[in-house]
């Protein structure tokens, strides 16, 4: 029987400009949710590992300078495009070898160079961050459909690390499959295994696995 969604490791509300994380830190014993609203507190975060996998740390890069593009335009519009280019610095610097971080936060700052009052140009980086998220929960719907096809009800499958919900802003890459079999109903199980120093096959995948009622 198929269970809950997995839980999202990050949401972006374009109305508010808000940017909600989970704290993967404190997984599993409690699912705490941490609004992000500042450059440090988006750098500790992505550093920390309390969002974490390249997709989801891709887009919270994106979303992050999008909230702080919108603070600037509307709190020092004098000085918006210095303000912009120095938290893009940051937050790229903040995980040098995730690939999807540079890449989502040069694509929301290209966004922003356009002819406009701060607001305007800051608009636009929020709409192009809002498209980033979108664009990876498709990417994993369409892992999950043609992963779907490799597997069968009453397979098990052995994952390594966290690949799933967690990891994405949709419902993951490696476990995007069985997520995809399992909302149809089918019998899918899964072997979680291990990732040393941090746990995340027993802390992560086997936690939102759980939820979802696989």
């Amino acid at each position: 029987m198929a269970g809950a969604l997995p839980v999202p490791a990050l949401r972006f509300f374009v109305e508010t400009c808000t940017l909600r994380i989970v704290d993967q830190t404190r997984l599993p014993g409690e699912l705490v949710e941490l609004e992000l609203t500042t450059l440090p507190a988006m750098v500790e975060a992505i550093q920390s590992l309390r969002v974490r996998g390249a997709p989801a740390i891709g887009v919270a890069g994106a979303a992050g300078l999008a909230v702080l593009a919108a603070r600037a335009a509307a709190q020092s519009p004098e000085t918006f495009a210095e303000d912009v280019a120095a938290a893009a610095a940051m937050l790229r610097s903040a995980r040098p070898t995730a690939v999807n971080l540079a890449w989502a936060v040069d694509r929301v700052v290209a966004a922003g160079m356009i002819d406009g009052a701060p607001a305007v140009r800051a608009a636009a980086m929020v709409a192009m961050a809002a498209e980033i998220l979108e664009e990876d929960v498709a990417m994993c719907d369409r892992i999950g459909a043609h992963g779907a096809t490799l597997l069968r009800s009453g397979m098990t499958v052995l994952t390594h690390c966290n690949a799933g919900a967690l990891a994405t802003a949709g419902i993951g890459t490696a476990l995007a499959p069985i997520y995809t079999l399992h909302a149809r109903g089918e019998a899918i199980s899964v072997f979680a295994d291990e990732t040393r120093p941090l746990l995340q096959g027993a802390r992560l995948t086997a936690w939102e696995l759980e939820r979802a009622g696989v």
